[in-house]
């Protein structure tokens, strides 16, 4: 075994691979490889091998995760590994499990699957015994690919052959008034509308998928779109499709236009395209002229959780472009739903931050044209707080966007995005319960999750199941018996109403400028975020009844008395824990990962969380 003192002489390179942009696994690895005194050389997410290839040459091991399932993609003329140091790849690596492939390469270890960021340490710790460790030098690595400039519709809809269809918006909106539209269903639905994640590679496959799930009770469907293709790298999913490879997702560029109507006139419910693509103009084009009448995300909430190195400017007018084109729509009679994405990295994150930013892209999209949006949330846990926060974000965006009832607004919930619970029983408790959570806040859609999520990828059969489970918490949900709590939603409004004050007081008049000096200055700052535009300064963890509080603000202006009163909660949870302030990070991870590496009853404000934080 190799001692402390020799492991902390350990240099390791870590970071993600490909277009894969998850950031939470690495976030907590990293703490706790600096906890066992590596020296870490943090290479962030969305790199390209040749980065790792350069790193290897000054490091004693380099760590790759990829979770997107897309490593047998973003390795392919990869013959060996280089240099003499070890490599390990984790997360998610293949669609199928097999990783066979991917050993060939000479990894000294591949984790197919989840695995506790002390097993790493440990494995790290054998495996660098005896060997010569290198010098810690400067790692110089290759640029990052420069992002393209594309200006105007043109060269918008040139950047790939299927572009070309979108072209006739008079024509497109002949064919969206005929396609069913979330927006008007949204005011109409007497329950939560009730919305699967859905995606995959064929046509005829996604044909089947939407028929399938609207039998089984889907309300609203959706295009999820693969990884490569929402980081612009359409050739490489034209080749995986050519090669009858997986994607995880549906490339909706590659498949165009008349495929798309073809299968929007076939779908009897709304359709939406979820992505969180780095340039979204082109799939917006696509999109709206195939019939899909709902199109998520916006320059915050794709961006921020999602991309190292994308300025906040790029994405601002990228998503303008989106904006406009929705609006234009606006005009010709056709109201299309824009949603925002409000769940962000959707780990520990204080209900201010996710209603703020959806308040902004909200403000930028309607400033732009857009006449009808939809605000996500992410639950959390604590059935009180995030009754409290949805309710509080339709109150708000009503009251901030709404225009005398010239904008339709919804909230949407977004059932627990975190590591997910192992257990069967668990995970069908989870989505449940949450269903239930999400009709007591009066939430209009209700994004749903399957009980395998934290073991494969959901077939027909999972999310048939997990549909009506969602519907059973709904229509057990008592609202008449359920008293919210007031005084939580009076701190989630006064934090809110703060941070606009703060963020639209940096540039009067400009909003777009105001947004990017917010994040510049760290008023606003989300959690877990591999952009190098975020602060990062905030840390958050949960109280003893799971509730998300703010550990340490950074230069968030929040309420002084807010402040205060999640100070007190924390540092109960911290006395009950044995934890000194200096190392909260520990509860951080235990919080992050409690779900999945034990059995947890949902929602978390029961009286076993408390017992179990300590």
């Amino acid at each position: 075994m190799l001692d402390a003192r020799r492991a902390g002489a350990a240099t390791l390179a870590v970071g993600g691979l490909g277009a894969d942009s998850h950031s939470v696994g690495l976030v907590v690895l990293k703490r706790a490889l600096l906890a066992a005194k590596f020296e870490i050389h943090d290479m962030g997410i969305q790199n390209d091998f040749e980065r790792f290839a350069a790193a290897a040459a000054h490091c004693d091991a380099v760590l790759v995760s990829n979770m997107d399932g897309h490593a047998g993609h973003y390795l392919r003329d990869v013959e060996g590994l280089p240099g003499s140091c070890l490599w390990y790849l984790g997360g998610h690596p293949t669609i199928d499990g097999n990783t066979e492939a991917l050993e060939r390469l000479g990894f000294t270890r591949v984790y197919a699957d989840f695995v506790e960021a002390e097993e790493v340490v440990a494995a790290l710790r054998q495996d660098l015994a005896g060997r010569p460790l290198k010098r810690r030098g400067v790692v110089s690595l290759p640029s990052r690919r420069a992002e393209p400039l594309i200006q105007g519709r043109d060269a918008v809809l040139g950047q790939w052959p299927t572009g070309e269809a979108a072209r006739d918006i008079q024509e497109n909106a002949a064919v969206l008034a005929d396609r069913p539209s979330l927006a008007e269903l949204h005011g109409a639905a007497p329950r939560p509308l009730l919305h699967p994640r859905s995606g995959v590679v064929g046509r005829g496959n996604q044909q089947r998928l939407f028929s399938e799930l609207h039998a089984a009770g889907a309300d609203v469907l959706s295009f999820q779109v693969d990884s490569l293709t929402r980081d612009g790298r359409y050739a490489a999913a034209e080749r995986a499709m050519t090669d009858r490879g997986d994607l995880n997702g549906f490339p909706v560029v590659n498949h165009g236009v008349e495929t798309l109507r073809r299968i929007s006139a076939e779908c009897p419910v709304p359709l939406q395209t979820r992505h969180s693509a780095r340039d979204p103009r082109l799939l917006a084009e696509l999109s709206y002229a195939g019939g899909v009448t709902a199109f998520e995300g916006g320059a915050i909430c794709y961006n921020i959780p999602y991309y190292a190195e994308l300025p906040l400017s790029v994405s601002i007018d990228r998503w303008r472009y989106v904006d406009r084109l929705t609006g234009r729509y606006a005009e010709l009679g056709v109201v299309l739903d824009r949603e925002f994405f409000g769940t962000l990295t959707a780990t520990l994150l204080p209900p201010c931050v996710a209603i703020t930013t959806n308040l902004l892209e909200g403000m930028l999209a309607v400033e732009a044209g857009v006449r009808s949006v939809s605000l996500a949330y992410a639950e959390q846990g604590c059935r009180a707080q995030d009754i409290a926060a949805v309710r509080v974000m339709g109150v708000l965006g009503r009251e901030l966007l709404g225009g005398g009832g010239q904008v339709r607004v919804a909230t949407v919930f977004h059932q627990y995005m975190g590591a997910f619970p192992r257990h069967p029983d668990d995970a069908e408790e989870l989505i449940r319960m949450s269903a239930q959570t999400a009709a007591l806040a009066n939430a209009d859609r209700i994004v749903v999750k399957t009980a395998c999520e934290a073991t494969r990828i959901p077939a027909v059969g999972d999310n048939a199941q997990a549909l009506a489970l969602a519907a059973w918490g709904v229509d057990h949900a008592d609202r008449s018996a359920y008293v919210p709590d007031a005084a939580e939603a009076a701190r989630i409004e006064a934090s809110v109403r703060a941070l606009l004050q703060a963020v639209l007081s940096l540039c009067p008049g400009d909003l777009a400028a105001c947004v990017e000096q917010a994040f510049a200055r760290g008023y606003l700052d989300v959690p877990f975020s591999p952009s190098s535009f975020n602060a990062g300064r905030m840390v958050s963890a949960r109280d003893l009844t799971g509730a998300v509080r703010i550990l340490d603000p950074g230069d968030m202006p929040l309420p002084p008395d807010v402040t205060a009163f999640e100070t007190e909660r924390l540092n109960e949870r911290l006395a009950v824990a044995g934890v000194r302030r200096s190392e909260a990070w520990r509860l951080v991870a235990d919080d992050v990962l409690r779900t999945n590496r034990q059995r947890t009853a949902w929602p978390l404000d029961l009286p076993s969380y408390g017992r179990a934080a300590g």
